[in-house]
């Protein structure tokens, strides 16, 4: 991301409002847009350099070309190390990969090994992208990586496992019904498993706390960049990364509700058409056409649920902190994605 390039000014946070919900909403279908995926080694080092020489005061404005170098950039580096965050592990690949995943996930009539291997399937995807895009303060052990990834694991095949036998035991409910509600299956699955891998691959953050940073006004921004002083952490907090880490779970859920909900329900409705049932083979291509286009609406209103850089008041967080905030006693950190 830009914050981790060279240089002590800041780059504009976004052509968008970020105060609002809509505002971070157009700023993560650019993060979230796949073109991106397309840059060469090249086309990012060229990013690189036009971020850098506005942060270092050689480019005095921001131009066309500098809103598309920073959304290179923004897309593909993450936002503690600088380093390029691993392609099929990028919010700006996050529907491509996800997609024949969801579609195993959501095919009908799964048997039991079926289910185990599309859900394990979809937490070793999820354990990659947590812990790709994660706050970085602190690196997780590679011990507690599979830990937790087997805590994941377990979680989500028990709920998938276990309500895919209680729903054909179901009394009083219609057949049609029973049907719908084994469709959502994998919703169910999906959703509490997935709030449980945010937790278990950040939960370092949240047992050691992560860097939080006082926010400056424009008058001490000015000021920075004439020095070239970097801002200083205040330290590490436990609270901060906890609120961190809730969001984030709470935005995958967001994410996968619709992806997971919509598709089922709109094909069982196909499926009871004439030309559905007539072309039997198109069953498939239907489905990844439903969840493609889902997904790629869903991201964007999920991950601007939240800010990826965080300000709350000092005083909300650990005690050491409350008379440590910098402009209207606020302080930010990474939230991460």
């Amino acid at each position: 991301m830009s914050a981790s390039l060279p240089g002590s000014r800041d780059l504009p946070a976004s052509q968008y409002d970020l105060s609002t919900y809509w505002g971070r909403v157009k700023q993560s279908a650019q993060i979230a847009d796949p073109s991106t995926l397309f840059v060469s080694s090249a086309g990012l080092e060229h990013a690189k350099q036009l971020v850098t020489s506005y942060k270092t005061g050689a480019a005095k404005h921001m131009t066309p070309e500098l809103w598309q170098a920073k959304k290179t950039v923004d897309s593909t580096l993450h936002p503690d190390t600088g380093h390029p965050v691993f392609l099929p592990f990028r919010m700006s690949c996050f529907v491509i990969s996800n997609l024949i995943v969801t579609a195993g996930m959501l095919t009908p009539n799964l048997g039991t090994r079926g289910i185990l291997f599309w859900q394990i399937t979809n937490q070793s995807l999820n354990v990659a992208i947590n812990n790709a895009n994660a706050n970085k303060s602190d690196a997780m052990s590679t011990s507690d990586l599979v830990k937790n990834y087997l805590a994941a694991v377990s979680a989500s095949c028990s709920v998938a496992l276990g309500l895919n036998a209680v729903v054909p035991r179901l009394k009083r409910v219609s057949p049609n019904t029973k049907m719908i509600l084994g469709r959502l299956v994998p919703f169910a699955a999906v959703a509490s498993a997935g709030a449980l891998n945010v937790f278990l691959m950040r939960g370092d953050e949240i047992r050691r706390g992560i860097d939080i940073f006082p926010v400056q006004s424009e008058a001490e921004k000015l000021e920075r960049e004439k020095s070239g002083k970097e801002v200083s952490s205040l330290g590490r907090s436990k609270k901060a990364a906890t609120l961190a880490v809730g969001e984030t779970a709470i935005s995958r859920v967001l994410n996968a509700t619709p992806i997971m909900v919509l598709p089922p329900l709109i094909l069982v409705r196909l499926q009871n058409t004439d030309w559905l049932k007539q072309r039997p083979r198109m069953v498939l291509p239907a489905n990844l056409g439903l969840i493609l286009t889902t997904s790629i609406f869903a991201l964007p209103l999920a991950l601007g649920a939240f800010p990826q850089r965080q300000a709350v008041s000092a005083s909300t967080l650990e005690t050491e902190f409350h008379e440590r905030g910098g402009f209207n006693g606020l302080v930010e950190f990474n939230r991460g994605l």
